[in-house]
């Protein structure tokens, strides 16, 4: 049943279908990835709207790797530089009810950041206050689509 729903989530990811993707989720479940850490729920589905909504020159293909791991990989624009990125992701998963309860994504994030900044991603990217700053900047851009879309 897992493997059908992560099926299901993913499908619908590579439709920039946010609104099936959100059908995925528990209502208690939280999210967690390098630029995203500790969403719960509706914070959660707000992302992913968000991100496919914005999504420009989109792709992903993913292989699921069982009950609870799912690898893939994103290509897209980043809208902020127009700089192409390639994000590859691992995903584990809990779940609860037949949903998503908990996700926890990881990947490079110095590499994404090269990717997306460019030359100030590759000098800074690795650090701890440009990681942070990126995290400050989605943080912002989240609460303003939240607010925007109440």
């Amino acid at each position: 049943m897992s493997a059908e729903l992560l099926t299901r989530f993913y499908d619908a990811f590579a439709r920039k279908d946010a609104e099936t993707m959100a059908a995925c989720y528990h209502s208690d479940a939280a999210f967690s990835d390098p630029v995203f850490p500790m969403l719960n729920h509706d914070e959660t589905c707000a992302m992913w709207r968000m991100l496919v909504g914005r999504a420009q020159d989109f792709s992903l293909t993913y292989e699921v790797k069982g009950e609870d791991r799912v690898e893939w990989v994103a290509r897209y624009t980043f809208t902020k530089t127009g700089r192409s990125v390639v994000n590859r992701v691992k995903s584990q998963f809990g779940f609860q009810d037949g949903l998503i309860l908990a996700q926890r994504d990881g990947f490079d994030f110095p590499r994404w950041l090269r990717q997306a900044l460019g030359f100030k991603g590759l000098l800074f990217g690795h650090t701890r206050l440009m990681q942070a700053a990126a995290r400050k900047e989605a943080r912002k851009s989240l609460d303003a689509f939240m607010a925007k879309n109440r």
